[in-house]
């Protein structure tokens, strides 16, 4: 990763430019990364998978409100160079809560988005898929730190969306998920929760093997 300072004019409509300015700029060799809903129905209930992760910048944030770093999120991962994001998205199910997949399972979930547009040229892409828990082993990670050791939990899925309205759950790319995968199923997302419970980041069922 690498972070230049660019001068840059900014050419307005009627042809007039701006003084130069300086402008910071993020780049990577891994630039792009995808985000996967994994879900399956369990008697008549959308449940979705989420994996616990430590975000060390969160944690650093030196002004209120403070954060300790640790979030619910969806499986994601950067695309290597060269990788076909639906690998990425089939790779990283296997490392971060241990399905088993090929490219051709990933099913993509709606067109690809700048998270952070300002500051870095980065795509998230959306795939989703369905799985069967009954399948799933322990997941492989990928040898980083911050990936041992992590919870791995499936949530009513519209219970994943009243706890993004709660602020309970605060990842911006696992709300958009959830939201195009309620969507794409066809579900009411107004529905009532499925417990009536408001837990801080509680799952609804543990599911590690």
């Amino acid at each position: 990763m690498n972070l230049s300072r660019l001068d840059l004019v900014a050419i307005y409509p009627d042809g007039t430019e701006s003084p130069p300015f300086p402008y910071d700029v993020v780049m990577r060799a891994a630039l792009d990364a995808t985000a996967i809903a994994a879900y399956f129905v369990e008697r008549g209930v959308h449940h979705l998978y989420l994996r616990s992760a430590v975000r060390p910048p969160c944690a650093l944030r030196a002004v209120l409100p403070l954060s300790d770093g640790n979030l619910w999120e969806v499986p994601a991962g950067l695309v290597e160079p060269g990788e076909d994001p639906a690998a990425t998205a089939a790779r990283e199910l296997g490392e971060e809560l241990g399905f088993t997949a090929t490219a051709s399972d990933m099913k993509p979930l709606g067109p690809w988005l700048f998270p952070v547009p300002a500051v870095i040229a980065e795509r998230h892409l959306f795939f989703s898929i369905e799985v069967d828990p009954r399948m799933r082993e322990t997941p492989t990670e990928d040898g980083s730190a911050l990936e041992r050791a992590a919870s791995v939990c499936a949530f009513p899925l519209l219970d994943v969306l009243d706890l993004c309205r709660e602020g309970a759950i605060r990842d911006s790319k696992t709300e958009l998920v959830a939201r195009r995968l309620v969507e794409e199923l066809g579900l009411d997302a107004r529905s009532p929760r499925t417990d009536g419970l408001v837990p801080r980041l509680a799952p609804r069922r543990e599911v590690d093997p």
